[in-house]
Formats: structure tokens, C-alpha cells, sequence
């Protein structure tokens, strides 16, 4: 037999997601409260950041630029330090 997905409206996810953001709590404990799966809230939380532009590896396009900038400078160096 199938299992059937549960379907959350769009005030559900960003009302879970303000619980983890404004009080702090763990996604397990709030999602444990809620009735969901952890993961999922962390995708909704993850999404969430990312759309702020919080969080880890959340550069905005400038700084995306400048860092494959300076990544090539880099290559380019270390090429040229081993002599080829």
C-alpha cells in the first residue's frame, strides 16, 4: 500500500520556520512539536536562510564574482611559482 505525502500550506512552513528562528530551539525539537519530519523543516529552515542570505555558503552574486576571481588568480600563481 502507498503512503500517502502530507501537503503543508505555505503559513505552516513559514510559521515552523519562525518557531526555529525566533526562539532558538533545535529543528528536531520544534519539528518533534509540530509532528513533522526534521528534515523537512530543515529544508524549509535552509531555504529560508538561503533566501535571507544567511548561513553558510550563502554568498550574494558580488561576492560569487569576486571569489571565482580570486580563484583563478590563485590557479595562475601557483602555476607560475612551479614554472610551467
Amino acid at each position: 500500500m502507498a503512503e500517502s505525502r502530507r501537503k503543508f500550506d505555505q503559513d505552516f512552513k513559514e510559521g515552523a520556520v519562525r518557531l526555529v528562528r525566533e526562539t532558538g530551539r533545535p529543528i528536531a525539537e520544534v519539528a518533534r512539536d509540530l509532528g513533522i519530519n526534521p528534515g523537512t523543516l530543515g529544508n524549509w529552515v535552509n531555504t529560508d536562510r538561503r533566501r535571507r542570505g544567511e548561513g553558510d555558503g550563502a554568498l550574494s552574486e558580488d561576492e560569487r564574482a569576486e571569489r571565482d576571481v580570486l580563484k583563478r588568480s590563485v590557479a595562475l600563481w601557483v602555476k607560475d611559482a612551479m614554472g610551467r
